[in-house]
């Protein structure tokens, strides 16, 4: 099974540059995750001491911690640092006056007749970024498939189906540094899109393209360390992410680039953009 390919990529990303601002992230958010994986991946890090986990279906989580267990399971949910809450992520961020260091988006695609859509929008975008502690918080989300060869419909307007160009857009409306990165998951038919967001340091305004370089081709040696640093067990634990696969996640083919930069939509309340 692969699902460590993708939820190492969604979780230790951001984390990692989150300590790597000079902070180490104690505090994170998890909208989603009802398989658990993605807490496990975050329960990793050492310097983490509370988790809250948002999922708006509890009965996903009970099936997964009888049927999956090696996905999180009782260990996770047993963890002290971890808090379950069963609500509607889009609704519990919009109250909440808490603030994190993390925000981590492991939700369904934003497809019409899904529950996530206004958790893509650039008003959600704007919101969390007001409960990200600055500075160094960083904003993560799943965004959907991510082709290394798009196909030909990809940049066709409505006739694109794929949401990794708009969500890419949409936090560029909102954050300084916006950060699209991709791996290969097998099961999933292909190659996964991420999107990282952050805000350039104080002393930094207007440098927004070097902050962005500066993690995206991170000497191996740089993230290596990072990971010894900051999780628990280090490289041995991990199964796919370390330094050299860092520089493979970010390295986004020029067919992929491409298609990024010709798509322009931007996903908010009144115009939504949907995967299907």
């Amino acid at each position: 099974m692969d699902e460590f390919a993708y939820h190492e990529s969604l979780v230790h990303p951001p984390l990692l540059r989150c300590a790597m601002s000079g902070k180490p992230p104690k505090s994170v958010f998890i909208g989603g995750g009802g398989e658990l994986a993605t807490a496990r991946e975050v329960l990793r890090h050492k310097s983490v001491e509370r988790v809250v986990m948002l999922d708006i279906d509890g009965k996903v989580i009970e099936v997964c911690k009888k049927f999956l267990p090696e996905w999180g399971g009782e260990k996770v949910t047993s963890d002290p640092r971890f808090e379950l809450i069963i609500s509607d992520a889009h609704a519990w961020m919009m109250e909440t006056e808490e603030k994190f260091d993390v925000i981590i988006m492991d939700i369904s695609d934003p497809i019409e007749a899904g529950p996530g859509i206004m958790l893509y929008t650039k008003e959600f975008y704007a919101h969390a970024l007001t409960r990200l502690n600055m500075p160094g918080g960083v904003f993560v989300t799943q965004s959907g498939t991510a082709d290394a060869v798009p196909p030909s419909h990809a940049g066709q307007g409505s006739a694109d189906t794929s949401c990794y160009g708009p969500i890419n857009n949409t936090l560029r409306e909102v954050f300084d540094c916006v950060v699209p990165y991709s791996v290969n998951i097998p099961s999933f038919g292909g190659d996964w899109g991420y999107t990282m967001a952050f805000q350039a340091p104080p002393d930094r305004k207007g440098e927004n393209t070097k902050v962005e370089n500066e993690w995206k081709f991170a000497e191996t040696e740089v993230i290596d360390k990072l990971i010894e640093q900051q999780i628990e067990g280090g490289a041995d634990i991990l199964k796919a992410y370390d330094g050299d696969a860092h520089k493979g996640l970010f390295a986004l083919t020029k067919a992929l680039r491409k298609m990024l930069q010709n798509d322009t939509r931007v996903m908010t309340r009144a115009n939504p953009v949907f995967m299907y």
